[in-house]
C-alpha cells in the first residue's frame, strides 16, 4: 500500500526547488538528491555536494511518458520498452537532450530519464512542471543510501530541504535498471 504524504512537506519541497535549491527526497529507488533540472546553478550545487565531476551526467525524473518529447528524442523502441511491464524501475538514456540545464546533458548529447511511479515524486514533477534531477544521496564513490538512516551527515547538511516523507521506511530499495537507446533503435544494457 502506498504511504500517504503530507501536502505541507510537498509544498515546502516545491518552494525550495522553485528557488533554485536542492532537496533530499525518497524516490521509487534509493533516496535521492534533487533539483529543478532546468536550473543550471542548482545542478552545479548537486555536483559540488556529491564531489562529483560534472562530466559524469545525472538522470532526471518525469511523471508522465507524454512529457518525454519535451526533453529528448524518443525512438520507437523506447516507447515499446516503456510499455513492457518491469518489476524494477527503469532508467532509459535517450539521444538528443534539450530543454534541461546544459550541465546535465552528457557529452554525446544524451540524457537519462526515469518515469517515476512513486506518488510523492510524481506529484513533485507534475507540480514543478519540469523534470527533477535524481542522483543517489551519497558522496561520489560511496555506497548509495538505500534508506534514510544510511544517508551521511555531510549530505543531510548540504541540502536546502529534507523531505519528511518516508524517513521511517526501512525497506531497502535497489537502484534502477539502466539501458541506453540510440536514434537508430540500438539498445544497450548499462546496469542490469
Amino acid at each position: 500500500m502506498t504511504q500517504p504524504f503530507d501536502i505541507a512537506d510537498l509544498e515546502a519541497c516545491l518552494r525550495v526547488l522553485r528557488a533554485g535549491g536542492i532537496v533530499l527526497y525518497p524516490t521509487d529507488t534509493v533516496w535521492g538528491i534533487g533539483c529543478d533540472a532546468t536550473h543550471a546553478q542548482a545542478v552545479h550545487k548537486i555536483y559540488r555536494l556529491k564531489q562529483r565531476s560534472d562530466a559524469k551526467s545525472m538522470l532526471v525524473l518525469l511523471a508522465d511518458e507524454e512529457a518525454l518529447s519535451h526533453y529528448v528524442s524518443v525512438p520507437a523502441c523506447a516507447r515499446d520498452i516503456i510499455k513492457e511491464e518491469t518489476a524494477r524501475p527503469l532508467t532509459i538514456i535517450y539521444p538528443r537532450a534539450h530543454g534541461v540545464a546544459e550541465n546535465l546533458i552528457a557529452e554525446d548529447g544524451s540524457l537519462g530519464i526515469r518515469l517515476t511511479s512513486e506518488a510523492f515524486t510524481r506529484a513533485l514533477c507534475r507540480r514543478l512542471g519540469h523534470p527533477i534531477v535524481s542522483t543517489s544521496a551519497n558522496i561520489s564513490g560511496c555506497p548509495a543510501a538505500k534508506t534514510f538512516a544510511q544517508i551521511s551527515d555531510a549530505i543531510r547538511q548540504g541540502v536546502d530541504y529534507i523531505c519528511r516523507y518516508r524517513q521511517d521506511d526501512d525497506a531497502e530499495k535497489l537502484p534502477s535498471k539502466i539501458i541506453k537507446v540510440t536514434s537508430t533503435g540500438e539498445v544497450t544494457i548499462i546496469r542490469e
